[in-house]
């Protein structure tokens, strides 16, 4: 018998993620399996969590808090900018996303959450920041 997944170990893993209300946010189910190193930083820290001591073909579900998911939602991160300041390339529309150069080279993705004639509204918040977040698991390979 084979050791429980533990960091270090490179696994795919079969997944569902659900909100409180039941919706799907994303699934590897109709692809291949989602392919990572428990413990490495590549998955949220919660997905981390729900791995680790799974063996091959084990599968349970989850719920994952905010803070070992996507973090809270941050208020800091929702901003207006003027129209006439912000030169977009294109008409922007609710929706849109795109990546917000930082002071420090670095960039932040946003997203167009409300324009109206003078300003538009972006948001860097995870779409899924703020959220309790549902996973089925399964375990389906470990190397």
């Amino acid at each position: 018998m084979t050791e429980p997944a533990k960091n270090g170990d490179r696994v795919r893993v079969h997944y569902t993620g659900r909100l409180e209300d039941g919706q799907v946010f994303d699934s590897s189910r109709d692809g291949e399996p989602l392919e990572f190193t428990v413990g490495a930083g590549e998955v949220i820290p919660g997905f981390d969590e729900a791995v680790r001591g799974l063996n091959v073909g084990d599968s349970k579900t989850v719920e994952i808090e905010p803070e070992d998911a996507y973090g809270p939602r941050r208020d800091g991160l929702v901003t207006q900018v003027s129209r006439e300041a912000a030169h977009f390339p294109v008409e922007p529309q609710v929706g849109m996303r795109f990546g917000l150069p930082l002071q420090d080279g670095s960039q932040i993705e946003v997203v167009i959450t409300e324009v109206n004639d003078t300003h538009v509204t972006i948001d860097g918040n995870h779409p899924l920041a703020g959220q309790k977040l549902i996973f089925d698991v399964e375990l389906v390979e470990k190397q």
